[in-house]
């Protein structure tokens, strides 16, 4: 808050021009010390900065419009739809969340053209490497693909599912998914417990490998990570115990998630620096919020609104804002290094967008209702739904590369 001081004045004073210039010398004096965020009152006062991204328009500040269009695609029109994120076919039975378009303050963003995007990536190959939110908008991707042509599904890394790769013959484009929650390597302490609250050991200053060995020949590669790093973790580096976050340990140092997250992403972008043959465009998508509301995850949580909140009404705060400014700052030092060796590192900043949007998870219809699943699913998205919003981004941010 800036503290302007008052003056005192006799009652004729406002009067004068001396008054109506002492009042410009100190705005003139004050201007530079206020907040962009005050100036523009549409973009969310979390946001650390203005995104570099822009070019001539800022595309990741703005809010949701009603459009009463058809989607893109239905679980009937594209197979590659997990049933996690199926809600139309386990029975949701609003449709206004997919009624909805992203409107940048200060232009378009135009509907997504599959034809445009595979001209633009014809002969390339695009991999988006993280959790289960970046297979997420990769199979969003590939409903959106799929108005034009469908891929081949062609020989794996592994005969894991989480590591595929599908090739469209006709654009001679490879898209890939590499499985990879924490983005360095990691050992289960106990890979039969509980997914959700077991230990992990992470070395902080390993890449891992399911991507790193992987991805020297992509050109675009697409990074993300998040929701992992809330459980418990113990990170090495140079093989040695440094701390850990929620071990319960008393021999080990007590180290935030916030450390953990921020060596994962440094050692990610190093790594991408480092390799002597990779001279692709690396995208950090951003965090993507989780709207669970009436308790916790796992105390009764759930996300039942069927439209978008407006602007201010949800922010990013606590963890997942900490979060989000932990990996903007290492994008930044990442962007600066790449800069000098000649590698572009692109911002895919859908944290603004998709934080109003409380609507667009599963909930409780990523399944049958007989399953007996407890658990909502706030966090993910439905398919199709605001996700796809994503990819417009994307395609626009490919379409930059161009000019």
């Amino acid at each position: 808050m800036i503290h302007v001081p008052e003056f005192h004045l006799g009652k004729n004073f406002l009067d004068n021009g001396m008054t109506k210039l002492l009042i410009t010398l100190v705005l003139i004096i004050l201007a530079p010390m206020i907040p962009l965020y005050i100036l523009n009152i549409s973009s969310p006062i979390w946001l650390p900065y203005k995104s570099s991204e822009s070019r001539k328009c800022d595309i990741f500040r703005g809010t949701w419009i009603s459009y009463q269009n058809m989607p893109y695609y239905n679980n009937a029109t594209c197979r590659e739809i997990f049933d996690q994120q199926n809600c139309m076919k386990f029975g949701r039975p609003d449709t206004d969340f997919m009624k909805w378009k992203w409107k940048p303050d200060k232009c378009e963003l135009p509907r997504f053209d599959a034809e445009q995007f595979l001209e633009l990536v014809r002969g390339k190959s695009m991999a988006f490497v993280g959790d289960s939110l970046g297979r997420n908008q990769m199979q969003s991707l590939q409903c959106l693909l799929a108005r034009v042509v469908y891929p081949e599904d062609i020989i794996s890394y592994t005969e894991d599912k989480r590591f595929k790769r599908w090739f469209y013959v006709n654009y001679n484009f490879t898209l890939a998914s590499s499985w990879a929650p924490h983005l360095v390597r990691t050992i289960d302490t106990d890979p039969n417990g509980p997914t959700n609250n077991r230990l992990l050991n992470l070395y902080l200053d390993e890449a891992d490998d399911a991507w790193a060995a992987q991805i020297e020949t992509y050109d675009y590669v697409i990074i993300s990570a998040g929701r992992w790093f809330y459980g418990p973790q113990v990170f090495y580096e140079n093989g040695k115990v440094v701390g850990c976050h929620r071990c319960l340990k008393n021999t080990i140092k007590n180290l935030t998630m916030f450390y953990g997250y921020r060596k994962a992403f440094r050692t990610s972008f190093k790594t991408l620096l480092s390799l002597a043959s990779f001279s692709g465009v690396t995208f950090l998508r951003t965090l993507s919020p989780a709207h669970f509301e009436n308790g916790e995850w796992n105390k009764g949580g759930n996300c039942v609104r069927t439209q978008p909140v407006s602007n201010g009404e949800m922010k990013l705060e606590g963890g997942d804002l900490e979060l989000y400014l932990t990996q903007v700052k290492e994008f930044r030092r990442a962007k600066r290094e790449g800069k000098r060796r000649g590698l572009d590192f692109r911002l895919l900043d859908i944290s603004a967008a998709m934080v109003v949007r409380p609507d667009g998870h599963p909930n409780h219809y990523g399944h049958w209702p007989h399953e007996n699943v407890t658990i909502a699913d706030c966090v993910h998205w439905c398919l199709p739904g605001p996700i796809d919003t994503w990819n417009e981004l994307l395609l626009q941010m490919l379409k930059w590369e161009r000019h």
